[in-house]
């Protein structure tokens, strides 16, 4: 048999793979259907398959029982800004870390990543503190941006993919052309940095963009995130499911948009490794 065959994909494994892209969109077009019907709808036996006709009249709804707009664009804001400050810091401070000698380079390392171990409910008294009686950032945005500029997620992270994505013999030529230390992180780094970049980005815009923990704590009804006006359409005594899984759906729309624009830097990188390879 030749070595140079190209291998082919039988029908099990296609038949596997359409299983599974089954079961991951399954629950994102269930709540496409359960927008666009009605709470008694969604508790039909056998249940509703198909989408119905009130997803406007839903969405309408949603809007008008919770301050959705406000909700999205904090959470648009507090995530966008905390995504673009996470990779800017990621990027430099794991650039530095891989490729850079310094004294005390392992220790501080170890430091950033020891700090992964610490549980996150643990820091939110004295956060909490410091943010609504040193800094008076109660229920504001600053508060859920400031704390979250820097990740140790993101630094691990993007050292391990730039040990490997930039050789060492590129940067002794650059530094032998005159390039300086801005330089090589600008020209040399950056660039093969950018599929790690991407994927730290969405990875960070979803955590941020999704989290609920901390915005409860810190952020009111009065200027919510979209996570809190979720769980104020979801507190009724008699819950609109509709309602909730349209707020839902919405709320998911900037995510999927991120994913998308994300997904085709991804993309563009992993071909460009292969084709290197």
């Amino acid at each position: 048999m030749s070595r140079n065959r190209q291998l082919s994909a039988g029908k099990s494994v296609y038949a596997t793979l359409t299983v599974g892209v089954l079961l991951s969109v399954f629950p994102l077009y269930w709540t496409v259907v359960a927008a666009s019907r009605n709470n008694t709808d969604i508790h039909r036996v056998p249940p509703v398959l198909l989408p119905g006709g009130n997803l406007l009249h839903n969405i309408g709804q949603a809007f008008a029982q919770s301050d959705m707009q406000l909700a999205l664009v904090n959470s648009f804001i507090v995530s966008a800004t905390v995504t673009a400050s996470v990779v800017v810091t990621s990027s430099l401070a794991g650039f530095a870390f891989a490729k850079l000698p310094f004294r005390g380079r392992n220790p501080l390392l170890a430091t950033v990543v020891a700090t992964m171990m610490v549980p996150t409910q643990l820091g939110i008294i004295p956060l909490y503190i410091m943010m609504a009686n040193w800094f008076h950032w109660a229920d504001h945005l600053q508060a859920l941006i400031v704390p979250a500029v820097a990740n140790a997620f993101g630094v691990f992270f993007m050292r391990q993919y730039l040990v490997t994505a930039v050789p060492d013999e590129l940067l002794d030529a650059a530094r032998m052309d005159g390039c300086t230390t801005r330089g090589l992180y600008w020209h040399v780094a950056l660039p093969a940095a950018r599929p790690a970049m991407a994927v730290l980005g969405m990875l960070t815009f979803m955590a941020t963009w999704n989290d609920f923990y901390w915005p409860k704590v810190v952020m009111t009804q009065q200027n919510p995130t979209i996570q809190l006006t979720l769980s104020e359409l979801a507190s009724g005594y008699i819950k609109d499911y509709s309602l909730v899984l349209t707020g839902a759906l919405v709320a998911s729309l900037p995510v999927i948009a991120v994913f998308l624009v994300m997904g085709r830097q991804i993309i563009d990188g992993i071909m460009q490794g292969a084709m290197k390879g």
